[in-house]
C-alpha cells in the first residue's frame, strides 16, 4: 500500500478519535459530571417526581454536589430516584438528611434538595436510601391558588353586597349623622373610665384588707392569727362537746324512763298507771277537792261571822282604821313624765 494512503488512514483515525473524545467530554460536561473525581450513588423514593429527569442537579444546603443518575418505578405508588454525589461530600451528608424535589427559581428546572437535620446520625455510604419529603407540586399549588381565588371572589361579592346594604340603610346614616352621638359616646367612655377607676380603688382596698388580715392586723387578723384565741376556741368547743354528750346521755335516760313508764302502764303497774287508769282514785280525788272547796267556803263564812260578833267587832274595826292610816301616811309615787 502506498505510504500516502497509510498516512491518510492514520490521520482519519486520529481525527475520529479526537471527535469521539470531544463528544464524550461535551456530553459529560452537559450532564454536570465530575470528570476528574469519583462519585457515589445515593437513592430516595417519592410518590411523584413532578417532572424530574436524569441529569437534574442535586443541591446540598444550596450547593451543587451532583446530578440525577436514574429514575425507575418500584410500584404504582413508589418511584426510586438514584443520584450521583461527589464523594468528597459524604462526611457532610448524614443518613437522616431529608430529600425533597424543588425547582430552580419559581418556574425553573426540577432539582433535588438535600437538607441536613439537627440530630446525630452517621454519614451516608454508597447505596444508602435517604428519607424523602413530599412537597407540593406546581400543579397542586396552582389548584390551591385557583380555589383561593374563587373564595376571594365570593368574599368580595359578599362584601360588595354588604356595602350596598350599608349605603342604602337610612337608619345607620341617621345614627352617624346624629350630632349628639359623639357627645353621648364620649360621656359613656368617661363613665366607663370612672367605673374602672372605682373598681381599681376597690381592688386595692381589698388587697390592703387581705394584707392586713395576713399580717394579723384588725379583728379578723387577730382572730385568724391569735394562737391564744385558737386555744380558747378549741377548749370552748371541747366543753360544748362534753355538754352535748351529757345532754345526749340525759336524753337516753329520759327515753329509758319514758319506756319504763309506758311499760308499767301497759302492764298495769306503777303510780302513773294508778293515777291515770284507776277510776276509783279519780272519784276519790274529785271528792277530796269538793270537800276542800266546801271547807274553804265554810271557813270564809265563819270569818265573816266573827267580824260581826260583838266580842271581836272592835278588834276588826281597829285593824281597818290602822290600815287606812297606813295608806294615808304612805308618800305618793312619782308619775312618769312629770
Amino acid at each position: 500500500m502506498p505510504e500516502g494512503v497509510t498516512t491518510n488512514i492514520k490521520l482519519g483515525l486520529f481525527v475520529l478519535a479526537g471527535l469521539f473524545v470531544l463528544i464524550l467530554t461535551l456530553y459529560l460536561i452537559g450532564k454536570s459530571q465530575n470528570l476528574f473525581g469519583s462519585n457515589v450513588e445515593l437513592k430516595a423514593r417519592f410518590r411523584n417526581v413532578s417532572g424530574l429527569m436524569s441529569g437534574s442537579n442535586i443541591l446540598f444546603s444550596g450547593i451543587q454536589v451532583g446530578t440525577v443518575n436514574k429514575i425507575r418505578i418500584i410500584d404504582d405508588t413508589t418511584i426510586e430516584v438514584g443520584f450521583l454525589v461527589d464523594k468528597q461530600m459524604l462526611p457532610y451528608i448524614h443518613q437522616n438528611a431529608r430529600v425533597s424535589i424543588g425547582t430552580e427559581g419559581l418556574m425553573g428546572n426540577k432539582i433535588i434538595n438535600i437538607l441536613p437535620v439537627n440530630e446525630l446520625s452517621p454519614p451516608v455510604r454508597e447505596g444508602d436510601l435517604l428519607p424523602a419529603s413530599q412537597t407540593l407540586s406546581t400543579d397542586e399549588m396552582l389548584q390551591t391558588l385557583d380555589r383561593t381565588n374563587s373564595n376571594i371572589a365570593d368574599i368580595s361579592e359578599d362584601l360588595k353586597s354588604s356595602v350596598h346594604r350599608l349605603n342604602d340603610s337610612k337608619a345607620l346614616w341617621g345614627i352617624l349623622d346624629n350630632p349628639g352621638l359623639a357627645a353621648n359616646m364620649q360621656a359613656s367612655m368617661e363613665n366607663i373610665s370612672r367605673a374602672s377607676a372605682n373598681v381599681n380603688a376597690v381592688t386595692q382596698d381589698l388587697h390592703a384588707m387581705i394584707a392586713d388580715v395576713k399580717n394579723g392586723k384588725g379583728s379578723v387578723g387577730t382572730l385568724l392569727r391569735d394562737t391564744a384565741f385558737s386555744a380558747n376556741l378549741e377548749e370552748t368547743l371541747a366543753k360544748i362537746k362534753k355538754v352535748g354528750d351529757k345532754a345526749a346521755g340525759l336524753g337516753d335516760e329520759l327515753d329509758q324512763m319514758v319506756d319504763d313508764i309506758r311499760y308499767n302502764m301497759d302492764q298495769g303497774r306503777g303510780t302513773v298507771h294508778a293515777l291515770l287508769r284507776d277510776s276509783s282514785l279519780t272519784v276519790k280525788l274529785n271528792a277530796t277537792m269538793d270537800n276542800v272547796q266546801k271547807g274553804t267556803e265554810s271557813f270564809s263564812q265563819d270569818m265573816e261571822a266573827l267580824k260581826h260578833n260583838f266580842l271581836l267587832r272592835g278588834y276588826f274595826r281597829k285593824l281597818d282604821k290602822q290600815q287606812k292610816n297606813n295608806n294615808t301616811a304612805a308618800p305618793a309615787l312619782p308619775v312618769a313624765g312629770n
